[in-house]
């Protein structure tokens, strides 16, 4: 009796697993249904130009997104013209019920590493049999259902996408580095890192610099975020370039607002910001084409 008692557990477990499977498919499959019936499939693998100044015609900005897909790439080093993006991890999230929808990641094969001390992934692991045209389809998938991008510090991840195996993005990008405003009581940086910004939440740092692993650090942090509808909403405003004005004895005022030196514009403090949040500037800014 015992051992046909566990056999039934066992069976129990197994059909609900199936079943949560099976859901989490069809899912999917009706939301990309839906955007093909919507016509956004073409425009959605075109490009991964991020011009804040373009209108968002495909988002609500009094709503926040209703899915969100976290993505975070690992690479061979910083640029993306002489080196590669070797691990792509994304989470599908759903904003409204704080959950989990999907979850993915995959390697891409490099020849060399020259970040291995940064993120653990051997070059010769890379290079091991998997589906990786499989791998890239469901990202794809994942891609499509989603209403925004959201990465920790998105300008980096982006310009990977579009070159070599993996597919261009055309959707609005959230950097939760830059572009989330994080509550005061959290005691964060204007930029946090992805470990200070868990730490906050409660979340336990266990493992850095792999893919999927920041995806659930972020994720774990949006189920925990009861502000999160606003804080999206609030990240998707229109950004502009600014240039701090400041004298060397003040460039703690730049810095702690988030402006960063020798970045965007060389030679100056500048970042992007909504004209919302550059009238609460304790210090005189001035706009910068981007462009130029």
């Amino acid at each position: 009796m015992i051992i046909e008692l566990r056999i039934f557990n066992f069976d129990v477990k197994e059909e609900q697993n199936l079943k949560k499977e099976s859901e989490q498919l069809n899912f999917l499959n009706r939301k990309t249904k839906e955007i093909i019936n919507k016509k956004e499939i073409d425009p959605l693998l075109k490009g991964t130009s991020r011009s804040d100044e373009e209108p968002y015609k495909n988002l609500d900005l009094q709503c926040s997104p209703e899915n969100i897909l976290i993505l975070d790439t690992e690479t061979t080093g910083l640029d993306n013209q002489n080196d590669h993006c070797l691990e792509v991890g994304s989470i599908l999230f759903n904003v409204k019920s704080r959950s989990v929808l999907a979850q993915q990641s995959f390697l891409l094969p490099v020849e060399k590493n020259n970040a291995e001390k940064i993120n653990n992934i051997p070059a010769e692991i890379t290079r091991l049999p998997q589906p990786i045209f499989e791998a890239i389809d469901y990202f794809k998938s994942l891609v499509q259902v989603s209403d925004v991008i959201v990465a920790h510090n998105a300008e980096f991840d982006m310009k990977w996408f579009g070159i070599n195996k993996l597919p261009q993005i055309e959707k609005q990008w959230i950097c939760s580095m830059d572009d989330m405003t994080w509550p005061d009581d959290r005691q964060l940086k204007s930029r946090p890192s992805v470990r200070d910004l868990a730490l906050a939440y409660g979340v336990p740092v266990w493992n850095a610099h792999r893919a999927l692993t920041d995806c659930i650090y972020l994720a774990e942090v949006f189920k925990r975020c009861g502000e999160l509808e606003q804080l999206l909403i609030k990240a998707l405003e229109p950004k502009v370039l600014l240039r701090a004005e400041v004298s060397y004895e003040q460039r703690h005022l730049a810095k702690n607002a988030g402006f960063r030196w020798n970045d965007v514009i060389k030679g100056a403090w500048s970042r992007k910001m909504s004209r919302k949040d550059m009238e609460k500037l304790e210090f005189p800014v001035y706009e910068v084409d981007f462009n130029n």
